[in-house]
């Protein structure tokens, strides 16, 4: 009869406490709490940040949790904001502003080389490159448009989505690439410019399609657990995450979606219900920055942070 030792290839430990650091999968006995035990995949949870010096919505972001950058955005009045802050894991200062206060637009790279793409009415097609500390127009978007979603890094971007159009830049210009199987705006994604994702958006209602892209096409992948726009994402094609968003008629969402590379699951939600935020386009999607949107009262000012923890013990009972 096979033993948890043949199977696992150690045996169970006799422990007096739990270990600081097991192996996800290892089990052992507690012989102080009389309990058998394991380590489990870690699971992600949500943790309220510093906000942001201004509360606003329809804003573009990019970087990770602990270097994260987010500019623009509509304020209310003024409704175009060109206001960037940069966040370094614990609270968010401004630097230099945009060229062109703009909304409902794109951003993808790192806190010291960003890229905002595309946008509203004369803010369509430009793009503009962060240095750090200042912002320069570079060449404009073959097809201009707002509400499109953004990754990668400031010399290798993809830009895809409001509606349909995928355009990849290579730290000089924008080339056209094949178009998203469902032409959408408002939605998210992750990845990088060779191994995308685009899920969520709109019209004509709230959508749950997602897509992968190979570099060269896009695919049609397993849909979301509900139709969704507005929201943000982050990550990788194989590990990325959805939160935030908006569900019809005008619900503000606080869903959380992981995404493994073929199927979605439902992790915890926001501390609070919102659409139209922005936050850190990169990491692995352990970990992700969330800041602005509009939430019930208004434009929000709250970040939230998203970590997934190492490992979990559980406890083994007997049913």
């Amino acid at each position: 009869m096979a033993t948890y030792k043949n199977i696992k290839g150690f045996g169970i430990q006799y422990l007096a406490s739990d270990p600081t650091n097991p192996i996800t999968g290892q089990v052992w006995y507690n012989s102080t709490s009389k309990a058998l035990k394991g380590a489990t995949p870690g699971v992600g949870a949500w943790s309220s940040g510093n906000n942001l010096n201004t509360a606003r919505s329809q804003l573009a972001g990019a970087g990770t949790q602990t270097a994260g950058i987010v500019m623009g955005g509509d304020g209310g009045t003024p409704s175009d904001l060109g206001i960037t802050e940069l966040y370094n894991g614990s609270s968010w200062s401004e630097s230099g502003d945009l060229n062109n206060a703009r909304t409902s637009f794109a951003g993808s790279g790192t806190q010291t080389a960003a890229l905002a793409i595309g946008g509203v009415s004369a803010d369509a097609a430009k793009t503009e490159s962060f240095n750090g500390s200042s912002w320069t127009e570079v060449a404009d978007l073959n097809t201009g448009r707002p509400a499109l979603y953004a990754v990668g890094t400031s010399t290798a971007s993809l830009a895809f989505g409001g509606p349909a159009a995928t355009e990849s830049w290579n730290g000089s210009s924008w080339t056209s690439l094949n178009n998203l199987n469902t032409a959408r705006s408002d939605l998210s994604g992750a990845g990088t410019t060779t191994a995308a994702v685009a899920y969520g958006g709109e019209p004509p209602s709230a959508l749950t399609f997602t897509e992968k892209f190979d570099g060269t096409n896009w695919t049609v992948a397993n849909v979301l657990p509900t139709g969704i726009f507005g929201g943000w994402g982050s990550g990788v094609q194989t590990n990325a995450l959805l939160f935030g968003g908006q569900t019809p008629p005008a619900a503000k969402s606080a869903v959380t979606f992981i995404f493994d590379g073929t199927n979605w699951t439902t992790g915890a939600n926001l501390g609070t219900a919102v659409a139209q935020p922005a936050g850190g386009v990169g990491g692995d999607g352990n970990t992700a920055l969330q800041a602005g949107g509009s939430v019930a009262s208004g434009y929000n000012a709250g970040t939230e942070e998203w970590t997934v923890s190492d490992f979990e013990t559980k406890t083994f009972t007997v049913s």
